[in-house]
C-alpha cells in the first residue's frame, strides 16, 4: 500500500484541493526557491522532493538539471504535478507514497527536500529517520518549516477553534531548532536560517477564496462545517486576514525556518 492506513485520512485531505493547490504554492514560489538554491542541486544528481504537492519544488530542482523525484499523499496532487511538468517539458518521478515509509532504497539520493510538507506528518521521529535513510552520505537536505511564533501558526489557531481536540504533535515543532536538531540530529550536520514570504493579496475575501479552494485543510474544514458553523468560520477567518490590510491591500509576513543538513 502507498499510504499507511493511519494516514489515509491525511491523504484525502490534502488531496481534497487538487490542482487549485498550485496556486498556493505559487504564493511560496519566493520560500520554494530559496530552498532549491540552498540545496544547489546539480545536473544527474538525485533529488528526492518530499510532500511534494503540485511539484513546484521539484520542478525547480529538475531545470537545474537533477533527476528528480516528487513524492506526496495525494493522488489528485501528484496527477497535477505530471501534468504540470509536461507543460515546462520536464521529466520527473512523481510518486503517491507516504513520508513515514519512502518507497526508496537506503543512500539512494543525493539531496532531499521539503517545503512545508514533511513539517506535517503524524509521526515525525519515523519522518525523520526517512530522510535520513534515503541521504547518502555526504548529501545534503532542505527544509522550510512554519514557525511556532509565525503569523501561520496563529492562522492555524482560527482553523482550530473549529476542530475536535487534536491529540497529535504540532507541526510547527519542526520550525524550532532544538527540535530539528532531535529528529535530524543524529543524520545530518545542520545549520539554519530564518527567513520571510509574505503573502500580497487585494483583500481578506480573496485570502478566503484562495484557501478555501486551494489549501486542502481550510477546504476540508469548510465543507465539514454546518452552515451556522461555518459562516462563523468565514468570519474569524476573514477577521485574521484584515488584521494584516494596508494601503496596498492585504500583505501577511510569514515566518520560517530554512534547516540545511549535510549527510554524516
Amino acid at each position: 500500500m502507498d499510504i499507511l492506513p493511519r494516514n489515509q485520512k491525511a491523504a484525502a485531505t490534502w488531496d481534497s484541493a487538487a490542482a487549485e493547490y498550485e496556486r498556493i504554492s505559487l504564493h511560496l514560489a519566493d520560500a520554494i526557491d530559496l530552498a532549491i538554491e540552498r540545496l544547489a542541486p546539480r545536473p544527474g544528481e538525485r533529488i528526492l522532493d518530499v510532500g511534494s504537492g503540485t511539484g513546484l519544488a521539484a520542478r525547480r530542482a529538475a531545470s537545474r538539471g537533477a533527476a528528480v523525484v516528487g513524492i506526496d499523499l495525494g493522488a489528485e496532487l501528484i496527477e497535477t504535478a505530471r501534468t504540470l511538468a509536461e507543460r515546462e517539458s520536464l521529466r520527473i518521478d512523481f510518486r503517491v507514497g507516504d513520508a513515514e515509509q519512502l518507497p526508496f532504497d537506503d543512500a539512494s539520493f543525493d539531496g532531499v527536500v521539503s517545503t512545508f510538507g514533511v513539517m506535517f506528518v503524524g509521526r515525525p521521529e519515523e519522518a525523520a529517520r526517512e530522510l535520513g535513510r534515503v541521504c547518502r552520505p555526504g548529501g545534503r537536505l532542505a527544509l522550510a518549516s512554519w514557525t511556532p511564533g509565525s503569523s501561520i501558526a496563529r492562522k492555524v489557531a482560527v482553523h482550530r477553534a473549529y476542530l475536535p481536540p487534536s491529540t497529535g504533535p504540532s507541526p510547527f515543532d519542526w520550525g524550532v531548532p532544538e527540535r530539528l536538531r532531535q529528529l535530524l540530529g543524529g543524520a545530518f550536520e545542520l545549520r539554519f536560517e530564518s527567513a520571510v514570504t509574505t503573502l500580497r493579496l487585494a483583500s481578506a475575501e480573496e485570502a478566503w477564496d484562495l484557501f478555501v479552494r486551494g489549501y486542502g485543510p481550510t477546504r476540508t474544514l469548510a465543507e465539514s462545517l454546518p452552515e451556522e458553523r461555518r459562516r462563523e468560520f468565514r468570519r474569524d477567518f476573514l477577521a485574521y486576514y484584515d488584521a494584516f490590510r494596508t494601503d496596498s491591500g492585504i500583505v501577511v509576513p510569514r515566518e520560517y525556518l530554512l534547516a540545511l543538513g549535510q549527510r554524516r
